[in-house]
């Protein structure tokens, strides 16, 4: 017998957490600058109360780093088991990427710190430097992620790192090991190029600094629960940027092709924004909200 899914159709679950012998699965979209864990929070207390279990096992099949969107498989009760075999299977992204500048997460999370040469970043350049990325290989993954490096989580030794001022890059080299990962395709979907000088790069970046502070941010409606994701806004800047589909195997770091991406080109390169759009059989069309999960737990 197979987990039950949940999906965007589904009505009221029972009340009998024995009604579902091998557990629930609940695909949702995870929401922008909520951590993987906070999804996890907010659907386990609906649960407990739902089913009135207090022992209740929820757990979800991959992280999503705070600031991507998309597919994270939730598991609850006996699907648990399969968390492992879940997050196995092959994903698929589509991942926004800035060219001319790096971070030290690779991502938004953290603010540039140097900025490259990018007036030879053109379409055709990036079209053709990705095939060589595709197939086996490997990757460092970014000192800012989960990775644990001699029992202690990789993001933690970053975050002291960088308050030391020292290079993340180098560090990462040393300390974190190198995964053999699997690429089986790049699509360019679109590219985007507004060239300007390194004089007004500066002056739109404190302008940009200026107005995020103001608004509070470039999300409009931040849960309580991820407020305190820190997001730049480095969009003001003019920098080209591209919108590549990835699929890639378990263990891929996008934020860590983005990197390399720059690297090949001569730049320098990092996230914008990332959506996993497939995980395994599960597609982000079928995906629930937050929201949608809770009313179908919190049902009479």
């Amino acid at each position: 017998m197979e987990a039950f899914i949940l999906n965007p159709g589904s009505g009221p679950l029972s009340r009998n957490i024995e009604d579902y012998p091998e557990g629930i699965i609940i695909p949702i979209d995870k929401p922008y600058r909520w951590t993987s864990a906070d999804v996890i929070r907010k659907v386990k207390f609906a649960a407990i109360r739902h089913f009135g279990k207090k022992n209740l096992k929820v757990g979800h099949a991959g992280t999503l780093d705070p600031l991507a969107t998309g597919i994270l498989l939730v598991c609850i009760g006996k699907a648990t088991k399969l968390a492992e075999t879940l997050q196995s299977h092959d994903k698929e992204y589509v991942a926004g990427i800035t060219f001319g500048a790096t971070t030290p997460s690779y991502d938004l999370e953290k603010e540039i710190d140097r900025f490259f040469p990018y007036e030879h970043i053109t379409e055709d350049s990036v079209r053709e430097a990705l095939p060589a990325f595709v197939g086996e290989q490997d990757q460092i993954a970014p000192l800012f992620s989960a990775k644990s490096v001699d029992g202690v989580r990789a993001y933690e030794l970053a975050r002291r790192l960088h308050k030391e001022g020292k290079t993340l890059d180098d560090a990462a080299e040393e300390l974190i090991r190198i995964s053999r990962i699997t690429i089986s395709a790049l699509e360019l979907l679109r590219f985007e190029c507004r060239n300007e000088g390194l004089e007004d790069r500066a002056t739109r970046s404190t302008e940009a600094g200026g107005s995020q502070a103001e608004s509070g941010g470039v999300s409009e409606a931040v849960h309580s629960a991820s407020c305190r994701i820190n997001v730049t806004d480095n969009s003001a800047l003019g920098l080209p940027r591209a919108s590549v589909r990835m699929v890639c195997s378990k263990g891929t770091y996008v934020r860590a092709f983005a990197r390399d991406l720059g690297e090949a080109l001569g730049t320098g390169a990092h996230l914008d924004s990332l959506q996993r759009s497939r995980s395994g059989i599960f597609r982000i069309e079928n995906a629930l909200t937050v929201d949608r999960t809770i009313s179908l737990l919190s049902h009479p």
